[in-house]
């Protein structure tokens, strides 16, 4: 009876290496036991170097900002508690030796500068509040108006551009103690200039009016400070209007509207976030203004011309009531997170429109 046998492939010597690829398969199928776990574990290593590369990286801005950050807590925010912690102390001329060791007085120094009209500090911390108010209100609000006029002018077709434009930024180059001391002089009533025009020149007074004391001094610190700050914002105005396609007013024009409603439907919402910017810087500025009516009318402007800066820097220094001024700083400081708060809750969204 004949046998028959199927035929059978011929089997194929391994190659080099193959053999070992098929133990190390059949490794990696079976479950992790004993010392196969390490081996495991060992194999994983260059995902475990990919992120530590990656740590470094993440590490490398956290290294560029510390510096910054390190300055920032050494100049402001230590000095800001260490006078938030003198403003709770009966620190003036008796108690300055004593420092961070004088007598505790707690809310007293602001309940004085709040609560007690009796106090002659009260009623000038409300007067100097007053006029931090109107002067902020028109310095900034006349400097942003005007800014921007200038720089929708400047933004027209015009000869000597160019030259106009270097020129008008000449204001914001000249330091802030020379340009008060300059208007100091053109401010005076018997040889300023500014009454030589009012009066001798265009008669539009009778009379030299006195503009460094009294009711008129407010002025004459609203007028350089609005002098002086037109320049930069009419610069920053100028490059937002540049940065406006030209397609949109020419879409505006071609559906009929005439240049104020270009303006107020196409320019001015493009230009809120650079009006927002400003407006919060120029809040703050003119808040702490101190060198214009300083050098203008020294430590004591009057009642008329009094800021809060003056006030404090008065109180704090020629009078050595610290306690004093480092209460009514602190209560600035807390009026200016206020503002910060009210500004980002009401220009949040072209904020972040602008991104």
């Amino acid at each position: 009876m004949a046998v028959t046998t199927e035929p059978t492939e011929p089997t194929r010597p391994a190659a080099d290496g193959e053999g070992a690829e098929a133990d190390d398969r059949s490794e990696r199928d079976q479950p992790p036991r004993g010392r196969r776990w390490g081996r495991s574990l060992r194999s994983r290593r260059p995902r475990r170097k990919g992120g530590l590369q990656t740590l470094e990286r993440t590490r490398l801005p956290y290294g560029l900002i510390a510096p910054a950050a390190i300055f920032m807590v050494l100049i402001h925010i230590l000095p800001m508690i260490g006078g938030w912690i003198l403003s709770l102390k009966r620190l003036n001329t008796f108690t300055f030796s004593q420092l961070f060791g004088a007598p505790w007085t707690g809310l007293e120094n602001y309940r004085t500068i709040l609560f007690d009209s009796d106090n002659a500090l009260h009623r000038g911390f409300n007067q100097a509040l007053r006029n931090t108010i109107v002067y902020t209100f028109w310095t900034v609000g006349l400097t942003l108006a005007l800014g921007l006029g200038v720089a929708l002018l400047l933004n027209r077709p015009i000869r000597g551009q160019r030259i106009i434009r270097t020129l008008m930024l000449t204001p914001w180059v000249v330091p802030s103690f020379v340009m008060a001391t300059l208007w100091q002089f053109m401010w005076r009533s018997d040889v300023g200039v500014i009454n030589d025009m009012l009066v001798d020149w265009t008669h539009l007074l009778d009379h030299r009016p006195i503009w460094l004391n009294g009711p008129n001094s407010l002025w004459a610190i609203v007028i350089p400070s609005v002098w002086r700050g037109i320049p930069l914002a009419m610069l920053i105005f100028l490059a937002g209007l540049q940065a406006i396609p030209e397609e949109l007013l020419e879409a505006a024009e071609m559906d009929g509207a005439g240049p104020f409603r270009q303006f107020r439907y196409v320019t001015f919402p493009l230009l809120r976030p650079l009006f927002a910017v400003q407006l919060l810087f120029g809040v703050i500025y003119a808040s702490y203004q101190f060198a214009v009516p300083y050098v203008m009318m020294g430590s004591n402007p009057g009642p008329h011309a009094d800021l809060l800066m003056t006030l404090v820097v008065r109180e704090s220094f020629s009078n050595n009531l610290v306690g004093f001024g480092a209460a009514a700083s602190t209560l600035m400081m807390i009026g200016m997170l206020v503002w910060v708060a009210i500004w980002y809750g009401a220009f949040r969204r072209d904020l972040e429109l602008a991104r």
